[in-house]
């Protein structure tokens, strides 16, 4: 991963579209992810592990508070609840909706380390129609 792409253009919405887990997608997708419906009780310091990228291995982290991302970025995170292990494809297939999380974690494609309390609090989140519907649009305006 390199942050030195911020942007690759505009989707036909003439919204900018970035790179996938590059600084200003992570701004973006906060932004975008602010209008979220609070789910009280679901909050983590997540951090992802994703092996086999173009550019090698990739670290990330999200914060949540009640279901709502307060940071995020490249990098790792000091005592994450969770942390995430994926290859590159499966990761890029979930940010397009291509591979529900629940799948993967119960297909073993997504490994899990950490709080299985706070992971099973965070599936659900996953299936709402907000969650989908942000999911969606942020995939209008990622490269991958």
């Amino acid at each position: 991963m390199t942050d030195s792409i911020e942007s690759a253009g505009d989707n036909e919405l003439g919204c900018a579209v970035t790179k996938w887990l590059s600084a200003e997608w992570f701004e973006q997708t906060r932004a975008m992810a602010a209008e979220q419906p609070q789910h009280p009780g679901v909050s983590a310091r997540i951090q992802y592990e994703i092996t086999g990228g173009p550019d090698g291995d990739v670290s990330c982290y999200w914060v949540l508070e009640d279901g709502r991302p307060v940071s995020s970025a490249s990098g790792s995170i000091d005592a994450p609840d969770v942390t995430l292990t994926m290859v590159w494809d499966d990761a890029t297939a979930m940010h397009r909706g291509e591979l529900d999380p629940n799948v993967a974690f119960m297909q073993g494609r997504m490994k899990v380390a950490g709080s299985m309390g706070i992971m099973m609090a965070l599936l659900p989140a996953t299936n709402t129609p907000e969650y989908q519907d942000l999911r969606r649009r942020i995939t209008e305006v990622t490269e991958f």
